[in-house]
């Protein structure tokens, strides 16, 4: 792992552009079908070398959807969007969803409204084919006090209209501070459901970022049932590398978070219809071999 994923979107949060307007044909097109596909983070220094040819052993492992990592100056892994599409569709791949950081760059406050950046970015991941816009952190100058976060999640309710115009919907996905940081008695992520109109914010829920701040997938799952259209499907382990509170990413059904029983709950009663594959440490092995094994895993799981 050449740098952990807090790391990396701290770097490319400051890097990214976005708008424009395309059908709504492209949400019908995803409706009401379970995905199974793969967040390119798994293998970021594979398609940071060679893309195309990443993609291809992707595509050979049965993987059908990925989600990308890394969209900066309106390329997509180098890629000019229109071209990168191709290239997944050539492989018989598509990208029904995207992690792009929307900073404070995207947003402003005198015009209450989104920057240029911003908007091409919605309109470059609706060019990729994309369901799904969504943003990967959250700027820790919006969770300072309540008030200003719950100000901040008005923003994330104009960007789910911004994408909605695109036919697209933008989404939230969470680390571990949404579930250890509290204000006004409150906790993070509990704030950002309560605040934000699930019909324009979906939410993608990480099952394995949150377990060494004490969250668990199946108690939040449980808590607020049909609320997670998207989850990463993740495992964990002990860790020394002092990251997500002290845990790192496993082979899936290897670790603590019982992957399986999340999953198979997400299915029923979460909403989930976007299963994301994603491991970020693989203890030995190459990031492909991970890749294959978790797929297999999933396959086997009945996903």
């Amino acid at each position: 792992m050449t740098s952990s994923r807090r790391s990396f979107l701290k770097k490319t949060a400051l890097a990214i552009a976005g708008a424009s307007v395309l059908s709504n044909e492209l949400f019908a097109e995803w409706k009401g079908r379970e995905i199974l596909g793969i967040q390119l983070y798994s293998v970021r220094d594979d398609m940071s070398k060679d893309p195309l040819g990443t993609l291809k052993q992707i595509a050979k492992i049965g993987y059908k959807n990925v989600e990308h990592a890394s969209y900066v100056n309106r390329k997509c892994y180098g890629y000019a969007p229109k071209d990168f599409k191709k290239l997944l569709s050539d492989l018989g791949m598509k990208m029904p969803s995207g992690h792009t950081v929307m900073g404070r760059q995207h947003w402003d406050e005198t015009k209450m409204d989104f920057t240029d950046a911003w908007k091409y970015t919605v309109e470059d991941a609706a060019t990729m084919g994309q369901q799904y816009v969504i943003s990967p952190w959250l700027d820790e100058g919006y969770r300072k006090n309540y008030d200003d976060l719950k100000k901040y999640m008005e923003v994330f309710n104009k960007s789910g209209e911004l994408c909605k115009k695109s036919g697209m919907k933008f989404g939230y996905h969470n680390h571990d501070f949404e579930f250890s940081s509290e204000l006004n008695g409150k906790k993070v992520f509990d704030i950002i459901l309560e605040n934000t109109d699930p019909n324009l914010v979906a939410q993608q829920l990480d099952i394995g970022n949150m377990y060494g701040a004490g969250g668990r997938a199946l108690e939040i799952l449980k808590q607020y049932p049909g609320k997670f259209e998207l989850m990463h499907v993740k495992d964990e382990i002990k860790s020394e590398k002092g990251e997500m509170g002290g845990y790192e990413s496993t082979i899936l059904g290897k670790g603590v978070v019982g992957t399986k029983e999340v999953v198979d709950l997400a299915r029923k009663s979460g909403g989930t219809t976007h299963f994301i594959i994603e491991q970020e440490s693989y203890q030995g092995k190459t990031p492909i071999e991970c890749a294959q094994e978790d797929f297999a895993i999933m396959r086997k799981w009945g996903y």
